[in-house]
């Protein structure tokens, strides 16, 4: 099982932010991909797509950015899934407009975000 979590803020007032790009990119994955509905669970919205040991798991935390950690910590204890099936979206004001960085693990960069996701899991072994 694998998780893909985009990060972002809750609510109208952020729809449109930037800061969103990760809600806006597993939200076009679960379109894409013909997800379930999305589910209220581990502080979050939650939909899977796929069967079995072939599953993937979109979250989009709703504990705003600073505090996503705890979501996306609470889903992989719940669901025994390993940091290394872990792929973390966020946004990158470093990065040119329509640029996109791939990269596995590495420290934070200061994105509070990432910062909490590396305190709750207790790792930066993720993608």
């Amino acid at each position: 099982m694998r998780v893909v979590a985009g990060l972002g803020n809750p609510g109208k007032d952020y729809e449109a932010s930037l800061h969103n790009l990760g809600f806006r990119v597993v939200e076009r994955l679960a379109t894409l991909a013909g997800a379930g509905p999305w589910e209220r669970k581990f502080d979050g919205l939650l939909a899977a797509v796929g069967q079995g040991d072939a599953r993937v798991l979109l979250l989009k935390p709703q504990t705003f950015m600073n505090r996503s950690g705890r979501s996306v910590a609470a889903l992989l204890r719940f669901y025994k899934v390993e940091l290394a099936e872990l792929l973390v979206i966020v946004d990158d004001l470093d990065l040119e407009t329509g640029k996109v960085r791939l990269r596995d693990g590495g420290s934070d960069g200061g994105h509070r975000g990432l910062r909490s996701v590396i305190g709750e899991c207790g790792s930066q072994n993720f993608k």
